[in-house]
C-alpha cells in the first residue's frame, strides 16, 4: 500500500526506543567516563608519592670531609651529631660520637655513648678540641670534675644558644648504682679560647688538671 509523505514522516517520529527504554548520547557518555578514569589515575599517583618530612628538609647535609674526619677520629661507626659554628667563633666545628644503639631507659635523659669528640677546622685540617672516652680531656689536660675512675659509658645531652653556643652535658653511666650523678657541663670559654668544664651552678669555668692525681680545680 502506498503511503503519503505525511504518513512517512509520522512513521519516523514513532521509531521504537532502545530496549532499556533510555536514549544514550554516546559522545557525552564517553567523555564523562574518560574524565572519571583520569581523575582516579591522578588520585592514585598523588597518594603513592612520598612527601619529605619537615625535619629531613631542615637538616643540613654533612660534608664528606667532616664524615671522613669523624671516621678518622672515632672509627667507621661514629655519627656526626652537630656541625657548624658550634662555639660562635666563626669557625666550623663538629660534634661526633660512638652512640650505643638501643639506649636503656634511666632517670637521666640523653643518649649513651662510649666516645665523643669536638673538632675544629683550622686551615683545612680538623683539630680535636675535646675528647670524651674513659675521661674528659682537652689539649691542656683532664677537665675538672672528671671521675678518677675510668668511665666506660656516658649519657650525653647537648643544646645550643645564639649567645653561648653549644653546651655539652656528660653524665657517667655507673652500673649497679641507684644514686643520681650530676652531669658535667662543658662549654667554650671565650677567655681561654678552649672548651672547659663548669661548676655545678653552670656559671664559672674550671681549670684543667694535668694529672688525675689532682682532681680539684680552681675557678677561672
Amino acid at each position: 500500500m502506498l503511503r503519503t509523505p505525511e504518513q512517512h514522516t509520522e512513521i519516523h517520529r514513532k521509531a521504537p526506543a532502545s530496549p532499556s527504554g533510555r536514549h544514550f548520547h554516546l559522545p557525552v557518555y564517553a567523555v564523562c567516563l574518560g574524565l572519571l578514569v583520569l581523575a582516579a589515575a591522578l588520585s592514585g599517583c598523588s597518594s603513592d608519592e612520598p612527601k619529605p618530612s619537615a625535619a629531613a628538609a631542615q637538616k643540613p647535609a654533612i660534608p664528606q670531609e667532616v664524615q671522613d674526619a669523624t671516621k678518622s677520629l672515632l672509627g667507621s661507626e661514629a655519627q656526626v651529631l652537630l656541625y657548624g659554628d658550634l662555639a660562635k667563633t666563626g669557625k666550623q666545628e663538629f660534634l661526633a660520637a660512638n652512640v650505643v644503639p638501643n639506649t636503656p631507659k634511666s632517670t637521666v635523659a640523653g643518649m649513651v655513648i662510649t666516645r665523643a669528640v669536638v673538632a675544629e677546622n683550622e686551615d683545612g685540617k680538623w683539630v680535636e678540641l675535646v675528647r670524651c672516652d674513659e675521661y674528659l680531656k682537652n689539649a691542656k689536660g683532664y677537665l675538672a670534675l672528671t671521675p678518677l675512675q675510668a668511665v666506660s659509658g656516658w649519657k650525653l645531652q647537648y643544646e645550643s644558644s645564639a649567645e653561648q653556643g653549644m653546651s655539652l652535658y656528660f653524665t657517667p653511666v655507673q652500673a649497679g648504682t641507684s644514686g643520681r650523678t650530676l652531669p658535667i657541663a662543658v662549654r667554650w670559654n671565650p677567655a681561654t679560647k678552649r672548651y672547659q668544664s663548669m661548676d655545678y651552678s653552670y656559671t664559672n669555668f674550671l681549670n684543667e688538671a694535668p694529672t688525675l692525681q689532682s682532681p680539684r680545680s680552681t675557678v677561672r
